[in-house]
């Protein structure tokens, strides 16, 4: 990444690797066009021109462009006092002082540290806004891929849900695309096959014994009909134009991942996922790709089976070779977040949370999944960031005092801590040793 400091702050994010061919998502930022660049805040307090460079690119993607200039393949080394300024300007004051206190305790220099993070005190917070809002290109835009009528297989993996998953079939029969099939991968107890008599769609209902999430999107991914994958879950709502703004999206970007947008039931989108920009995450609950890209990366890691972040892992292999993936707000979904069946079945809330007081924390397939790209120094670092605030319950994520809160309760129950996450890295040491378990799709 362009700035040294990131690596406390965002130590797994995508955009820290560069891809396969050497070069980051960071666009050069004397190549950035006058329509993007009268967008940027030009920073002139930095003490190198290479750092005014680097923030006009952190912008740049940060705000939303999505074009295909030149990269940079690599990054000066900036002075401390310019890491500071950059990191005051994107982040919270009380991240700014963590990062001092993680250099201070590596033993870097404490006077340089301290004197760099006093002088750069006075910067002020600054607010993201998109390049360009949702506008009349996008809403007059003819997708020629529209068009073109192609065959969408819709793949819903399902678990003991079926009053959740009777919702998004409902929303499935309103869509204003018609070319689609569904693939429902069941592996419910009491599994129901009338049940999915009573909708007006093409469904072929995979019956699946073992109950292992990405298995049964692995299968179905074989089974699917489609040219085009879209991925869904049972426990999310759509609106009736899902399907044809994913297909727009890839139309539209020349892209070959349209990375649909989450949002909490009685939410709104998020501010900083409203725009298009270049995706930094994947999720399987909401996407559409060509079926190519899995011939391309292989198909979901079964090392992740029963546990978190198998859908980020792929996301990483499809970033890390150069696949254009696109994050789309108009293709959003409401996250019920159901509270039983499906993942809450295998023992966890989120990636953090387990559910079961002397749990492994995290769940061992991200240590797995952090260690085997960005490295052990990276996975710790990122322990170091979020285990503390992982403390308190899912329902209270959202909860600034309480994560707060959660950070001295770390310290009162760091032994208990220190055994979940020691237990956390052996079982991924475990993973680690054994390898991926990635299946390539023919």
């Amino acid at each position: 990444m362009p700035f040294l400091f990131l690596k406390y702050l965002q130590p797994t994010h995508y955009f820290r690797l560069c891809n396969k061919s050497g070069f980051s998502v960071f666009p050069v930022a004397e190549e950035l066009p006058e329509s993007v660049t009268s967008k940027l805040e030009l920073d002139d307090g930095f003490q190198s021109k290479s750092a005014t460079n680097y923030d006009l690119s952190w912008q740049a993607i940060q705000k939303g462009f999505v074009g295909d200039g030149l990269t940079y393949e690599s990054f000066e080394q900036l002075t401390v006092q310019d890491n500071y300024r950059f990191i005051r300007k994107y982040f919270h004051s009380a991240w700014v002082f963590y990062v001092l206190i993680c250099r201070l305790l590596s033993l870097h220099n404490p006077f340089t540290e301290c004197l760099a993070w006093y002088k750069t005190r006075h910067i002020s917070r600054v607010e993201i806004h998109p390049i360009a809002e949702i506008n009349a290109e996008w809403s007059s835009f003819k997708s020629a891929l529209i068009e073109n009528n192609p065959r969408v297989s819709v793949i819903i993996p399902t678990l003991n849900r079926y009053h959740y998953l009777k919702d998004v079939l409902k929303d499935f029969e309103h869509q204003d695309y018609s070319n689609f099939e569904i693939i429902v991968v069941d592996q419910s107890d009491a599994f129901d096959e009338a049940f999915y008599s009573v909708f007006n769609l093409t469904i072929n209902v995979i019956r699946q014994q073992e109950k292992a999430l990405w298995l049964a999107r692995n299968n179905a991914i074989r089974a699917a009909q489609g040219e085009l994958i879209a991925l869904s879950e049972d426990d999310v709502r759509i609106q009736p134009n899902w399907i044809s703004s994913h297909l727009k999206c890839l139309d539209f970007f020349n892209a070959q991942v349209s990375a649909g947008v989450f949002y909490p039931e009685g939410q709104q989108i998020p501010k900083e996922r409203a725009f298009f920009a270049v995706a930094s995450q994947f999720a399987t609950g909401n996407a559409m790709l060509y079926k190519s890209v899995f011939q391309q990366v292989g198909l979901f890691d079964r090392q992740f089976e029963k546990q978190r972040m198998g859908d980020g892992e792929f996301g990483l292999r499809v970033y890390l070779q150069g696949i254009k993936s696109v994050s789309n707000p108009i293709a959003s979904c409401v996250d019920v977040k159901a509270a039983t069946g499906g993942l809450r079945e295998m023992g966890s809330w989120d990636a953090f949370r387990p559910s079961k007081f002397f749990a492994p924390r995290p769940i061992p397939s991200v240590l797995y999944f952090f260690r085997r790209y960005f490295g052990h120094k990276s996975a710790k670092l990122a322990l170091l960031r979020m285990v503390p605030l992982s403390i308190f319950p899912y329902q209270f994520k959202k909860n600034k005092p309480l994560l707060v809160l959660g950070v001295f309760l770390s310290a009162l129950l760091l032994p208990i801590v220190c055994y979940q996450v020691f237990k956390s890295w052996q079982l991924s040491s475990k993973k680690m040793k054994e390898g991926p378990l990635i299946v390539t799709l023919e």
